[in-house]
């Protein structure tokens, strides 16, 4: 059974993206998988997905009905961030504020601990 967790958060923009994209792509349960992979400009880099399942050892939080799902091995450096959805001029990305990164690039896709 994958756990609950309210250490990390999804904020109701980010939700509402993921459920816009869940619906064009014709699913009805939305769920944005976060996992951090090795690599980066500065060390570690996110990686967004639909989650396509939940595993039992996945941590899951729910905001306004969209689930976020992160995996057991990037959860300790992702724990405490807030993922959020910026439409800008610049450009539309989901932005992860991470309380845990010491440094991170320009673009925000990437950081060091």
């Amino acid at each position: 059974m994958a756990t609950q967790l309210s250490e990390i958060t999804l904020s109701p923009a980010a939700a509402a993206r993921v459920r816009w994209i869940a619906t064009r792509k014709g699913g009805t349960d939305a769920a944005l998988r976060l996992a951090v992979d090795g690599g980066g400009c500065s060390g570690f880099s996110y990686r967004f997905g639909l989650a396509d399942s939940i595993d039992d050892d996945d941590i899951v939080t729910e905001t306004d009905g969209v689930k976020l799902v992160v995996d057991s091995v990037s959860i300790d450096l992702v724990r405490g961030c807030i993922v959020d959805f910026v439409d800008s001029l610049g450009g539309s990305s989901f932005k992860v504020e991470n309380p845990n990164a010491a440094s991170g690039c320009g673009c925000g896709s990437s950081f060091s601990i």
